[in-house]
């Protein structure tokens, strides 16, 4: 897709579901790219390494094309999931971390954690780019976008009409960034992630927030979806809620409706005829 494609999709995701935050590009460079113009190196420009989930907040809410390399980034976890470490054995010395700080119960259960998440191979994203995906400064490896059940559901019910393929995802609830940015791109494969317990604390992820992760080579085909899914049910977002119906009520308003000399049921019925 050229800039202009990438723009409108962005822009077409985005009032469809009524996002709060706006959709997010990603790309990975095994060499230091030329960042495109006004690129947020966080080590330069804020004179502080971050973490990846808070390039993706500066990202998703303040508008910002941010770019990352193993200078930027003080989150260890991400580091080692990116490839930014010089360690043999990364995952085993996760799993360390992980049973070490109380996430896993011992080392064993650790490694299972552990093996499920995405990891980049050493020099396999030297650099990461982060953008709104609406500048469609770039074609993204990654789409991420944030939303509520709802506006997820419907993003899902997108994918599942274009492909027949339900989402299989794993949750582990803590450096999800490999799955909402790592995994689409190694595994070609749509995401559902819930957002661990670092984006909540590290970049304000909302308590209603989940995310759904993309390949960005596969955008058209969610936005074609989300155009048709449902639409013969009126299914969109926000959700209508269905009104073709008569409530009942307590007794008294009944009493009530016969004070005032009213006898609700029949006129209905009548009315009805």
């Amino acid at each position: 897709m050229n800039s202009n494609e990438l723009k409108s999709a962005a822009e077409y995701i985005y009032d469809e579901l009524r996002l709060k935050t706006l959709p997010l590009a990603a790309a990975f460079y095994d060499h230091l790219p030329e960042w495109p113009e006004k690129t947020r190196r966080p080590s330069k420009s804020l004179n502080k390494r971050i973490t990846v989930c808070q390039a993706v907040t500066l990202t998703r809410t303040y508008r910002w094309t941010v770019g990352l390399t193993s200078e930027d980034i003080v989150c260890v976890p991400a580091l080692l999931i990116f490839g930014h470490a010089p360690a043999e054995n990364p995952k085993k010395l996760l799993s360390k971390f992980f049973a070490r700080v109380g996430w896993s119960k011992d080392e064993e259960r650790a490694a299972i954690d552990v093996n499920r998440m995405s990891f980049m191979s050493q020099g396999q994203a030297e650099a990461i780019l982060l953008s709104p995906l609406r500048k469609g400064l770039f074609v993204p490896d990654t789409i991420a976008i944030y939303g509520n059940p709802a506006q997820i559901m419907r993003l899902v019910h997108a994918w599942t009409y274009m492909t027949g393929e339900s989402i299989s995802s794993e949750f582990s609830g803590k450096a999800e960034c490999s799955e909402y940015l790592a995994a689409p791109y190694l595994t070609d494969e749509a995401k559902v992630v819930i957002p661990g317990n670092g984006d909540r604390l590290m970049s304000g992820t909302q308590d209603d927030e989940l995310v759904f992760a993309l390949p960005g080579k596969k955008l058209q085909l969610l936005t074609e979806g989300l155009d048709k899914a449902g639409r013969a049910l009126g299914a969109r977002y926000p959700v209508p809620f269905y009104q073709n119906f008569q409530p009942d009520f307590p007794p008294q308003f009944m009493e009530l409706a016969e004070e005032a000399g009213l006898n609700i049921n029949k006129e209905a019925q009548e009315s009805g005829k």
